[in-house]
């Protein structure tokens, strides 16, 4: 039994200035073939498959196909979604005959020549396998639902908590594809679209409104026949004539119960649409004060506007620009992307000091750069080996460590992963515990300091990732939709 496995991933932003391109997925990680084994063992969607395989003792030949990942980051360009047509068609007509498709997928990208990458990618997938070979697929919650992916996959599981475990969703999904190929199931599909939006402060799934709605999917799982209940909260800023919130449910061959549980699950969500808009986020100058006054650190400044595991590209000075106007005396950490800067710092050398015009110069109609005299105090970046929301490695370029009294600046050519893992200031020989704050870019990816963490302050900032989603300028959003046309 031939199975295939392949992973292509990005999380589109649409209000975000950059691009997605070929070169972006380099960056993050692209694999071949055996590559692709040998790089995910343990890790990620397809280690999590891997090591379903193992425990159901599958005898099986495993054809890994493609391993491309971009992170969060603006729409593809139609020549990055043409190549990842070709790596995808190509590898599957190379391995045939083929039993089975393990595909993983994020569900949340758009493309200059398509709104629907994974449905896109799936209909490519199709004309190489046919209709008969089962394609499952693991997702991201924060997918965007489209009919197109509905329509030509025979299973799928989304992750079942924020933060996500890719891991162990991989795992769900691979189960799901064996039991289909023994025959041991029939999965049958209902799915409800839900009109509404709802900003990133309430994405947790540990707690509020986020934790009732997926606890209602756990509970759905225990019934008889249901094999699984994905609620998808898309993510707030994709702007696609699809757009929205959804819920799917998949049993074994029972329609009817599927589509009751489907009903009643969207019925849930829309009675409790007002909750998803409780802002917890404070102003910046607030954020600061509270964050030096706290009695003991490490407190996170979460820079909301600037996500980059949202698609924001890292370049805010908001958090910065306060931090120097009230003379913080304690150690403060914080990444920011500056390709010019780096160059000045590398040229300058360790050591020297360097007066720079820092950050907002990719996000312009949010950001402005802020004017900083800097010592440099190290130098390094390139491509950091840990395990990151799925992935074994990443690269934020050459980097350096700026030193503006006790503010401590991680500048990288490249997003990366911004400082939203301690890795990034240990490559430099900080270790995050003793400082006062750090500025992370990402509105719920925390689990990285969980372990050190004293405080943890939402920063209302813009950007393009910012909660504010009625200032952003909608133009494909279905209407209407819930916040933006009342409801």
């Amino acid at each position: 039994m031939r199975i295939a496995i392949a992973h292509i991933g990005q999380e589109t932003c649409s209000f975000t200035p950059t691009r997605t391109t070929v070169e972006t997925f380099r960056q993050f990680g692209l694999y071949r073939g055996d590559e692709i084994l040998q790089k995910m063992q343990g890790v990620g969607p397809i280690g999590g498959f891997l090591a379903a395989a193992a425990e159901e003792a599958l005898v099986y030949t495993p054809v890994p196909i493609v391993q491309a990942w971009a992170g969060a980051n603006g729409i593809l360009t139609a020549e990055t979604l043409l190549f990842l047509e070709d790596q995808l068609v190509s590898g599957l007509e190379e391995a045939l005959p083929i039993d089975a498709f393990f595909f993983s997928l994020h569900g949340a990208a758009a493309a200059m020549n398509d709104p629907d990458v994974e449905g896109y990618l799936l209909a490519a997938a199709r004309r190489v396998l046919g209709r008969t070979v089962p394609i499952v697929a693991p997702l991201d919650h924060h997918a965007n639902i489209t009919q197109r992916m509905i329509d030509l996959l025979d299973g799928l599981v989304a992750h079942r908590t924020q933060p996500h475990l890719p891991f162990e969703t991989g795992k769900l999904a691979a189960h799901q594809l064996f039991a289909i190929l023994r025959g041991d199931i029939q999965p049958t599909v209902a799915w409800r679209k839900i009109p509404m939006l709802a900003h990133q402060e309430q994405f947790l799934t540990s707690r509020g409104p986020m934790k009732e709605w997926f606890d209602r999917a756990r509970a759905y799982e225990a019934l008889p026949g249901v094999l699984s209940v994905s609620p998808c909260p898309m993510q707030p800023w994709l702007d696609v004539p699809e757009g929205g919130w959804a819920t799917v449910v998949i049993t074994n061959n029972d329609q009817a119960l599927a589509e009751r549980l489907a009903d009643e699950h969207a019925q849930m969500v829309w009675a409790m649409r007002d909750r998803f808009w409780v802002y917890e986020s404070v102003p910046v100058e607030q954020a600061v004060r509270q964050a030096v006054n706290a009695e003991r650190g490490l407190v996170i400044l979460s820079d909301t506007g600037d996500s980059v595991f949202g698609g924001a590209p890292g370049d805010s000075t908001q958090i910065l620009r306060e931090l120097l106007r009230q003379q913080v005396s304690q150690i403060a950490l914080l990444p920011i992307v500056d390709a010019e800067v780096v160059q000045i710092a590398i040229s300058a050398g360790v050591g020297s000091t360097i007066q720079v015009e820092l950050g907002g110069k990719l996000a312009t109609a949010f950001h402005r750069p802020v004017a900083v005299t800097a010592t440099v105090a190290a130098i390094g970046g390139g491509r950091i080996e840990a395990e990151v929301v799925g992935m074994e490695s990443f690269n934020m370029g050459r980097a350096v460590l700026l030193e503006v009294g006790t503010i401590k600046i991680v500048v990288s050519e490249y997003e990366g992963i911004g400082g939203n893992h301690p890795i990034v200031y240990r490559h430099f020989g900080i270790e995050p515990a003793t400082a006062k704050l750090v500025v992370m870019k990402t509105a719920s990816n925390f689990q990285y300091y969980a372990d050190m963490a004293s405080a943890i302050i939402r920063v209302d900032t813009l950007g393009p990732t910012m909660s504010h989603l009625e200032r952003f300028p909608w133009q494909q959003i279905p209407r209407p939709i819930y916040p933006l046309d009342g409801g």
